[in-house]
């Protein structure tokens, strides 16, 4: 955890690191723990609100998308609008291909003004037939639906802020549906699409509308969703104690990647995934301008995404190939941990970027959240008068089975990352440090502190700049038996 080792001193086990005991650990079996919400999703549901004034101007509740303009009733839906489109001054004509987008455009467009409409009859009620006829009439077109066998699965992106006229589009365009139609009348008639989660959807082809809305919002329809918790490594590890496998990043996503039946499962391996995020193609791997110089030194390629891919809820296509799933990931970390000032604010603490991520994972590992800005201060303290930082969770981070306290012969290896052997900081993250953490390498609470011991398995941690009181703080650890050692 932190140093109690100096010339002359006794010898005792250091604080541990509390990776073993966070809180959090185990979400990724329980993606419902309230992400969507911390990461902006609108738990009501997908579906956009554009407030234009024709709920309050025709009596229908507000806050609904009904999709009216004024302009409306000038619309004219007949064949009259099949004319060739305008071409733009200075551009080239437009190709068949073209012109057929572009009317398939104008007709989503034209179908998008009578939407609300449809919608605010179905919830005024007794007019959800009239509704519908009205729909494929205005909109051009027609009620096609599949009666099965049902093809082969795909899968669906519902992007936030969907409506089910897109969401049906999107259904059609994969050939899930035979028609929009078809879908757009079998949602209008299911409450279950108002709780539709953005995400990726496996759902069959060549199924009726009413089949598509069915299998769109069953549990197991999503795929493609992991949720990596705090203090999270890329790789799996084995605790010394309980012999239990604490599951690695890239075991997350291999599980979470999985779309298919049962007896025809298809799945991206830990492997392909282990392969694909050591390739030398940083920039094809999304790892950003401020970190790219550092991982591109770092000693073990299969390490060099560590602390790259945030903690929290991710959505991605599974179907995509491993490089562009860890792309999608490692990029849209990135711009999450820009949000904290992460490319500026190591300035303060004479830090730069990707340090400050180095540092916010051993604050992660080595602490709780309450003290996250007292540990922060600590290793600042500490490489400011270059005094080695000796966290046991820099020795575990290399080993392939952990535990709390480490032996003396663990803290004798010399790794990149072991900070026992090594000065300085380790080679990259130890694991994937919450915003949190970031935030209190940021802005470090106000101290002197240069030692730190955890007393007991609540998480009392107690700091000082005495060693001398360091010591006796070490005493109180042993006494809890915290320092404990299965080997």
């Amino acid at each position: 955890m932190n140093d109690h080792r100096q010339p002359g001193r006794p010898e005792f086990e250091s604080a541990p690191g509390y990776d073993d005991h966070r809180y959090n650990d185990g979400y990724e079996d329980d993606p419902g723990q309230g992400y969507y919400s911390d990461l902006g999703y609108d738990t009501a549901g997908v579906y956009g609100d554009d407030h234009d004034g024709y709920e309050a101007q025709h009596g229908y509740p507000t806050g609904q998308d009904y999709g009216y303009e004024p302009e409306f009733d000038h619309y004219t839906y007949d064949d009259s609008t099949r004319r060739a489109l305008p071409t733009a001054v200075g551009a080239q004509p437009l190709s068949r291909g073209e012109v057929r987008r572009e009317r398939a455009a104008a007709r989503r467009k034209r179908r998008g003004r009578v939407i609300g409409v449809l919608a605010g009859a179905v919830l005024l009620g007794g007019m959800g037939a009239a509704a519908v006829a009205v729909y494929g009439k205005l909109s051009g077109s027609d009620f096609a639906d599949y009666a099965g066998p049902a093809g082969p699965e795909v899968v669906v992106q519902v992007h936030a802020g969907d409506t089910a006229d897109e969401i049906a589009n999107s259904m059609a365009d994969k050939d899930v549906v035979a028609s929009e139609s078809a879908f757009y009348r079998a949602a209008l008639r299911n409450d279950a699409m108002n709780s539709l989660q953005p995400g990726f959807y496996a759902v069959a082809t060549k199924i009726s509308g009413a089949d598509a809305v069915s299998a769109l919002v069953s549990p197991s329809a999503r795929v493609g969703q992991t949720v990596i918790s705090e203090g999270r490594q890329l790789h799996d590890t084995r605790d010394v104690q309980t012999g239990a496998i604490k599951k690695g990043i890239y075991t997350l996503i291999s599980e979470a990647s999985c779309v298919g039946p049962t007896e025809a499962r298809k799945c991206i391996s830990y492997d392909d995934l282990n392969t694909a995020g050591a390739s030398s193609d940083l920039a094809a791997l999304g790892v950003p301008d401020w970190a790219r110089k550092q991982v591109a030194n770092v000693p073990d390629r299969d390490r060099q995404l560590e602390g790259l891919i945030a903690a929290g809820s991710w959505d991605f296509d599974p179907t995509e190939s491993p490089v562009a799933i860890l792309e999608h990931l490692v990029s849209s970390s990135a711009e999450s941990y820009e949000s904290t000032g992460i490319k500026t604010a190591g300035g303060n603490v004479g830090l730069d970027p990707y340090q400050m991520l180095i540092v916010a994972s051993l604050v992660e590992r080595e602490a709780l959240p309450a003290d996250f800005d007292k540990v922060a201060r600590v290793v600042v303290n500490r490489l400011a008068v270059n005094q080695p930082l000796q966290f046991d969770s820099t020795v575990n981070y290399s080993l392939d089975a952990t535990e709390v306290a480490t032996t003396d012969a663990d803290r004798a290896r010399v790794t990149p990352w072991n900070t026992y052997a090594s000065p300085g900081l380790p080679a990259t993250p130890i694991s994937s440090p919450s915003i949190n953490a970031l935030r209190a390498v940021e802005n470090p609470a106000p101290g002197d502190y240069l030692y730190f011991v955890t007393i007991d398995k609540k998480g009392t941690t107690l700091f000082t700049r005495s060693y001398d009181e360091h010591l006796a703080n070490i005493g109180l650890a042993q006494q809890s038996g915290i320092l404990d050692s299965g080997r």
